[in-house]
């Protein structure tokens, strides 16, 4: 057994975990970006109209340098619209983008009607890093897929 009071037991314990916790925030904001591949895939999946606005963002999040290229997947058995983009069953097409803004695309699927790709800059190393990092967390949670147990 150790000699130490319990109270210094726990402001090790605190200590250890604010170190950690520093730790994890300075990679967060100077660890490079990378991604396996620069495309973001925007599927229409295949199902009812309803079904599908539900499942499909109205808006994309791309980084110019890491995921700059919105790629569009067509599963369903009926051509969809992409602004002035027709995607037949089962057709790709990849929309890179080269500058930061936001751009609205008509996409009926989606609800509202209006699909907007916001591209961002990549973020320099420190807080900008950090704060990306973190949007693209809350991202990916927000956009996360939706599924029924299964009984």
């Amino acid at each position: 057994m150790s000699s130490l009071p319990p109270i210094l037991h726990r402001h090790r314990l605190a200590c250890l975990l604010a170190g950690a916790l520093l730790l994890a925030l300075l990679l967060g904001a100077l660890a490079p970006l990378r991604t396996p591949s620069h495309e973001r895939a925007f599927t229409f999946p295949a199902g009812k109209a309803g079904q599908r606005a539900l499942a499909l963002p109205r808006e994309i999040r791309l980084t110019l340098g890491v995921q700059d290229v919105l790629l569009l997947h067509n599963r369903d058995r009926r051509p969809h619209v992409f602004g002035p983009l027709h995607l037949l069953p089962g057709q790709e097409f990849r929309l890179p983008f080269e500058e930061e803004g936001r751009f609205a695309y008509a996409c009926p699927d989606v609800a509202g009607g209006i699909l907007t790709v916001h591209v961002v800059r990549l973020p320099d190393p420190g807080w900008d890093r950090l704060r990306w990092r973190l949007d693209a967390l809350v991202q990916g949670l927000r956009t996360l897929p939706l599924v029924a147990p299964r009984s």
